[in-house]
Parts: structure tokens; C-alpha cells; sequence
């Protein structure tokens, strides 16, 4: 989770899947935890194999995939929690919520704390999660919380049953160790913790390439196949 508008691209890279369905479910609150796909400012580690503009429509592009995903999941609200200016990339039935100031570890602690009752947090830099994975990570039966690590030793997903913002004040964000940090304090305050799969962040060229490969389907992977072919 390190990257949480408009950016020039068209064509494949713009258009949508088909429209969400939702899947079953109760739900509780989906926050997704983002940063405006501006220029400069998203995907930086994508240049200068792409250009900023470049990379800036890809991350648009996950961060769209994304709520379609959530869009398709049954909750209660679903929340965008967000770094800069909404555009026409927003879809209807997001409900937008400024980020506070602070670090991540702080203004992540502050999404969980807008909200009460069951909630899962995930961020924008995974466009190949699924709706049948977010249903799995608000089912709290059975368990307390929900950790999806990310595979460069963060997480892509935070799920809690009674949201609690101190189990994330203090972890150390944006290292190799950040998940299991995080995972540790799940078990260090008694929850029962369940394990969603492990997912591959989009930080860098060589995860573009394998995320694109692995969700065929998405927006993210459409525009990446365009971005490609027009520089050979």
C-alpha cells in the first residue's frame, strides 16, 4: 500500500469493464485509500520507462479498476479516502472523504476511525483484486480481522472487525518488514487474524507488466498493452 484525475490516455485505457454486478454478501464499510492520478505525483517508480503523464493514467487506470471491484461488492458504504481532487474518473455511489495530514501510518489509522462497525481498508495499487475478495475480507465470521499481504512485505488489504486506529499508529510504512509489523500487532492485541491472498503491488515497471499479464480484463491491462505497443 504506497500510493493512496484526471491524467491524459484514451482509447483502451479508458474504457470500462462491464458494469459491476454485486456479489453476496452483507458487508461493512470499503475504504479504498488513494492519491488523484495527477502527473508528478502517482506512480513515480514507473518513470522514466514511462513518462509521468504515462504513468499517471495508469495508476488512474488501477485506481478505476479498483473501485469497479468495489462498486461489485456488497457494503454498507464505500468510501474513497483521498489525497487531492476527485475527477471525471469518480464513479457514482463513492462517497469521497478528504486524507487528514500525517504520515501514513496516521492518516490510515484516520480512515478506520471516520467509520463504526466492520470495515475494510484496502488501497489503489492493486487493479487485479476481485469483488469475490473484498466479499471475503468484510465476512468476519469467525474471525476478527483480515491482513492481505502485498509481496514486497506490505499489505494490500487491512480488514477489521471492530475498527480500533492504534493498531496502526506507529508501523513503519513503505519498508520491506510494514506487513509484518502490521501483522503482528493484529496478533499482539488478541484478534484472530485471517489471511487473504497475496497480491503484487504496481510500484514498478517489471509489476506492471505482471500485473497487466495476470487481469487481462482490466482497464489497467488495456491501457498497459496500448502504452507498450505505441513505443515499439
Amino acid at each position: 500500500m504506497s500510493e493512496y484525475g484526471s491524467a491524459p490516455g484514451s482509447g483502451a485505457g479508458s474504457a470500462p469493464r462491464s458494469g459491476p454486478t454485486p456479489v453476496g454478501g452483507d458487508g461493512g464499510t470499503l475504504i479504498v485509500v488513494a492519491k488523484a492520478p495527477v502527473p508528478g505525483r502517482v506512480k513515480t517508480r514507473l518513470t522514466p520507462h514511462f513518462t509521468p503523464q504515462q504513468a499517471a493514467s495508469l495508476a488512474r487506470a488501477a485506481l478505476q479498476d479498483t473501485l469497479d471491484a468495489v462498486l461489485a461488492t456488497p457494503a454498507r458504504r464505500r468510501v474513497l479516502y483521498l489525497d487531492g481532487a476527485p475527477g471525471h474518473w469518480l464513479p457514482e455511489g463513492i462517497e469521497v472523504v478528504p486524507q487528514c495530514a500525517g504520515g501514513l501510518d496516521v492518516r490510515l489509522a484516520a480512515a478506520f476511525s471516520l467509520y463504526g462497525g466492520p470495515a475494510l481498508l484496502i488501497g489503489m495499487d492493486t487493479p487485479q483484486v476481485t469483488p469475490e475478495l473484498l466479499a471475503r475480507g468484510l465476512d468476519f465470521a469467525g474471525t476478527d480481522s483480515w491482513f492481505g499481504p502485498a509481496l514486497d512485505g506490505g499489505f494490500w488489504a487491512l480488514g477489521l472487525a471492530g475498527p480500533d486506529p492504534a493498531l496502526l499508529l506507529g508501523v513503519p510504512m513503505s519498508v520491506p518488514h510494514t506487513g509484518a509489523v502490521q501483522r503482528q500487532r493484529l496478533t499482539a492485541s488478541g484478534r484472530r487474524v485471517r489471511d487473504l491472498p497475496v497480491l503484487r503491488d504496481v510500484d514498478t515497471p517489471d509489476d506492471a507488466a505482471r500485473v497487466a499479464a495476470s487481469a487481462p480484463g482490466t482497464r489497467f491491462a488495456a491501457l498497459y498493452a496500448e502504452l507498450c505497443a505505441a513505443v515499439r
